[in-house]
């Protein structure tokens, strides 16, 4: 069709897990709230104590404050009247109890997030298609054959999905339209919550190029110090160096990303199934463990991690080949280690082994606060090459049984 140009969008949901706490506890609505803290059985407490009295009338003075909390636990995500005192995601609960004592705190109700996750995705599909699954709050959507996707630079689709979805849920969401992927996600920064930004190529310069580098996503907290000391702070400073000067100075890879993304370009398609590299369960402990003095407990929790991890596998339908671990030491450095099988796998007891041969890996000395299990080299569970017979022999089962009792009994390792 003669002047069709290409759309993307990119859909946020707006504070998605906290959004979500509020459907059950309207009455904290415009009041400051964070989301975390790890196993905190917020809503069994509340359920008891105001047994036969609905959710939503359950005074506000008998919720947790942030104030209270003690552990380590970080925030999932914060309400907006939060954020307004610098609290934000992925921040510590203890840094943000200083910033915002008052905030009321709520763990995660995972089977709910991921229920209504479900319910607005199945909304967008049904009116466009093409959508490209990016977690369990956000998505890329291809708008440039949709009917309404193209009026108004997409404006007029976006209304109508931004509208479908608050009449089934209740919660509201942030679209950037965009000729691409990379910008259709910074326009939806733009005007949150509840926004609708549209972008067109001529918008470069006088919208994307003042932005901070740092809000790009790919340029981290590393790559953009780095871009400091070269006096690189905004997009548009990066636009301005020459494409082999950045490669030069960042790589061949990230320098010609880089000159790629200052200029507004970005090919990727928006593709509706992407199979995932690995799956990972991971925690942050309430305080540091010792793999001697805390060996029991630590094996529990590795034990448990190891299962979360094949349950996710085997209900999603996969299996994986590599095993790995991660550790976060008292000093936040972090260790990660590796062992690739012979046979694909999706069993916790096999899972479990592997991973703590890994553990023989890595040095112990120091106190833990974090440890995750992953599980990578990932294949459909129903494919040939999952069903296929190994090129070598597999680590007999009870070698590596006998690794791990010999850890157990030298109390090096839990």
């Amino acid at each position: 069709m003669p002047g069709r140009i290409r759309r993307v969008a990119h859909l946020d949901m707006d504070a998605f897990f906290a959004s979500v706490a509020l459907l059950r506890y309207p009455q904290l609505k415009g009041l400051p709230m964070v989301i975390g803290g790890g196993r905190r059985k917020v809503d069994e407490m509340l359920a008891r104590d105001y047994a036969g009295l609905p959710s939503h009338e359950i005074p506000v003075e008998a919720f947790p404050l942030l104030r209270d909390y003690v552990g380590r636990g970080v925030i999932t995500t914060a309400t907006y009247p939060a954020r307004q005192f610098g609290v934000g995601s992925a921040m510590g609960m203890m840094k943000a109890a200083k910033l915002c004592p008052q905030a009321i705190v709520l763990p995660v109700d995972f089977e709910e997030v991921r229920r209504i996750s479900r319910q607005f995705k199945s909304i967008i599909t049904e009116i466009a298609p093409v959508m490209q699954d990016r977690g369990v709050d956000e998505v890329y959507i291809d708008f440039t054959d949709v009917p309404g996707g193209q009026r108004e630079g997409g404006r007029v689709l976006a209304r109508l999905i931004q509208k479908s979805i608050f009449d089934a849920t209740g919660l509201t969401c942030s679209i950037g339209v965009a000729p691409n992927k990379l910008l259709a996600k910074l326009a939806s920064e733009f005007d949150k919550p509840n926004g609708i930004t549209i972008l067109h190529e001529s918008d470069l310069q006088t919208r994307i190029w003042p932005l901070p580098a740092r809000k790009v996503n790919g340029i981290g907290p590393k790559a953009d110090a780095r871009l400091e000391k070269h006096g690189i702070r905004t997009v548009g400073d990066i636009a301005a160096r020459e494409r082999d000067w950045l490669m030069a100075t960042f790589g061949r890879a990230s320098g010609a990303w880089m000159h790629e993304m200052a200029w507004g370009r970005d090919d990727r398609p928006v593709v509706t199934e992407s199979e995932p590299v690995s799956m990972s369960r991971e925690t942050t402990f309430e305080r540091d463990l010792h793999a001697v003095r805390d060996r029991a407990e630590l094996g529990e929790i590795f034990t448990h991690l190891c299962e979360k991890v094949a349950q996710d596998l085997q209900r999603k339908g996969y299996v994986g080949r590599t095993i790995g671990i991660k550790l976060r030491y008292d000093d936040f450095k972090t260790a990660t280690r590796d062992q690739s099988l012979a046979e694909f796998t999706a069993d916790a007891k096999l899972i479990r082994r592997t991973a703590g041969l890994c553990l023989k890996r890595v040095p112990l000395e120091r106190p833990l606060r974090l440890l995750g299990v992953r599980v990578g080299t990932l294949a459909r569970a129903d494919s040939p090459e999952a069903n296929s017979k190994p090129n070598r022999p597999a680590a007999p089962a009870g070698r590596a049984r006998t690794a791990i009792d010999s850890i157990a009994t030298t109390g090096s390792l839990f």
